[in-house]
């Protein structure tokens, strides 16, 4: 149940930023849990090889250079779908910002439901 909760709630993260990124663009929320599903794919297979031949780079830069592995995992789930079009790095980059901000904040909001599965 918890996956389920999660993947619908990337969702809706996917979703919300579409409408406020311009540049990142999503069909419908049939596609963004798709997207989500894509997004989620790629930061556990893909994301932990970059970072690993990145490691310099994100000691350097104190962890900033993770924010463009993020954009870059982004920018290329909108290669994979048709459904899900990010334009470009720039809009990549804002859009895996609030993707990340939305994120932590909608499971923020349901910490107090998981709270109550677990029991």
């Amino acid at each position: 149940m918890t996956s389920f909760v999660r993947w619908l709630s990337s969702a809706l993260s996917v979703y919300f930023t579409a409408a406020l990124i311009p540049g990142i663009r999503v069909k419908s929320f049939i596609w963004a849990l798709i997207a989500a599903l894509i997004i989620g794919f790629l930061n556990t297979i893909i994301k932990p090889i970059l970072q690993f031949f990145s490691f310099p780079l994100l000691i350097i830069t104190l962890g900033l250079f993770s924010l463009v592995i993020n954009a870059f995992l982004l920018w290329s789930a909108g290669a994979i779908l048709k459904g899900f079009e990010v334009d470009g790095f720039w809009p990549a980059l804002w859009g895996s910002i609030v993707i990340s901000i939305s994120n932590a904040f909608i499971f923020w909001l349901l910490k107090p439901a998981q709270k109550v599965y677990q029991q």
